[in-house]
């Protein structure tokens, strides 16, 4: 018995070793603003309280650096400050709506620790800078219709070690357009006999797996989850990690300076024949789909939303891809941040790009939306997300979560699952 209560023991410590994880840092740096709701009037000073703390407790004599100013365009930067009693205040203020953002990195005992926070002004004042092309609507009626001459040619195999008790899941693909290769994505349909609500699920930027969904309405929801590249989503990680590293690093700049050849081209359209690929199953009720996603999936929400007349509600968590032309301006841009990164564009990629800004799908929009984002996004800045935003006529609901990055909280998640099962009567 005592041998048995020992090994016990013993697996029970594998066990936890096993799932022990590292999480946060001992040493924080805390920027808060000093209005609660981090908003701010046009003129108005912002104080921003600078700590640096160690289990919860200031620690003195920090050294930091740290930047002031409309977030991608500070204009105080400082370097070295000592912080005699581990805190620092500074104050700023914005004449034009935006963001004012603080970042601030202090140096202990050989490391880097940094925050940030970021104070809206004005914020529903702002516009987009990208212009929409007089031939926007004609060119994404055209690129489709002549992708729908192409079958979609589908096909499903069943993942008998995905399927749960209520829901049956299949590993799908389907022709996109005449050589633009095919999507695949994961389905899940409840197995039992109905007439059901369906979701689609676009991806972050990036090249992975996907597992599919089987937990937004188990046995209530038809899901589909896609990928992108054209390439299936059920191999070893190690696969799609050579891809990100070699033929597709930095897709997201191939071919940007023709519209028809760019790679968001095929992207976009594969998102709209999945559409098409949920319409034609028989387990759709034809009354409910919606479109969800988070930053480049994000701005695949608003754009095929904006595209499909059939998509009755969209879900967008810091949407990419916003007023890319807010560059020009010295304004925060959207990721991919095309002129901010990658130099001044040829007249052929700047007139590409309006093609294919977020802002200008958001004009488009029809149905209701529900969108989320932190005001401290580094990737996506808030200012991109606004203008694109605020430029939308339909039904809307924002959402911000003003600590966070580009990530979210669980209240967040919560929220964002809950709006979506309500929208598609699911709940």
């Amino acid at each position: 018995m005592k041998k048995v209560t020992f090994l016990l023991l013993a697996l029970g410590l594998c066990v936890s070793f096993a799932t022990a994880q590292i999480r946060g840092n001992e040493i924080r740096v805390v920027v808060s603003p000093d209005h609660n709701d981090w908003t701010y009037q046009l003129g108005e000073k912002c104080t921003f309280t600078v700590r640096v703390v160690k289990a919860q407790n200031l620690l003195p004599n920090v050294t930091v650096d740290y930047e002031l100013g409309p977030e991608m365009y500070p204009t105080e930067i400082r370097k070295d400050v000592v912080l005699k009693d581990g805190s620092l205040a500074l104050k700023a203020s914005m004449k034009t709506p935006g963001f004012l953002r603080c970042k601030v990195k202090a140096h202990v005992d050989g490391r880097t620790y940094e925050g940030l926070a970021t104070a809206a002004y004005a914020p529903e004042r702002l516009q987009p800078v990208s212009q929409l092309p007089a031939d926007f609507n004609e060119f994404w009626a055209g690129t489709l219709a002549e992708a729908r001459k192409t079958p979609l040619n589908p096909t499903m195999v069943l993942l008998p070690e995905r399927c749960t008790e209520l829901d049956n899941v299949y590993q799908v693909s389907f022709q996109t357009k005449s050589w633009g290769g095919r999507y695949y994505g994961i389905l899940t349909v409840p197995k039992a006999e109905g007439k059901y609500p369906a979701l689609l699920r676009v991806p972050g930027a990036g090249v992975r797996p996907y597992s599919g969904d089987t937990y937004t309405a188990p046995g209530k929801l038809i899901v589909l989850e896609v990928g992108i590249h054209g390439i299936p989503v059920t191999m070893k990680q190690s696969v799609y990690d050579d891809l990100a590293n070699g033929a597709l690093s930095n897709y997201w700049t191939f071919r940007r300076d023709d519209r028809n050849a760019f790679y968001y081209n095929r992207v976009i359209v594969g998102a709209l024949r999945a559409v098409d690929f949920l319409c034609s199953l028989s387990q759709y009720n034809g009354k409910a789909l919606g479109v969800t996603g988070s930053s480049q999936g994000g701005a695949l929400s608003v754009i095929t939303a904006a595209l499909d007349s059939r998509v009755t509600c969209l879900a967008a968590v810091h949407p990419a891809m916003c007023d890319h032309e807010a560059w020009f301006e010295k304004r925060a841009c959207g990721w991919p941040h095309y002129y901010f990164y990658y130099g001044d564009p040829t007249d052929e990629e700047r007139e590409t790009a309006r093609y294919y800004d977020t802002a200008n799908f958001a004009r488009q929009l029809k149905v209701p939306g529900w969108f989320s984002w932190g005001y401290n996004d580094e990737t996506c800045p808030p200012t991109s997300m606004y203008a694109a935003y605020n430029a939308i006529t339909a039904p809307k609901e924002l959402h911000p979560y003003l600590e966070t990055g580009h990530y979210w909280y669980q209240e967040q998640w919560d929220e964002w699952q809950a709006w979506l099962r309500k929208q598609l009567g699911v709940e």
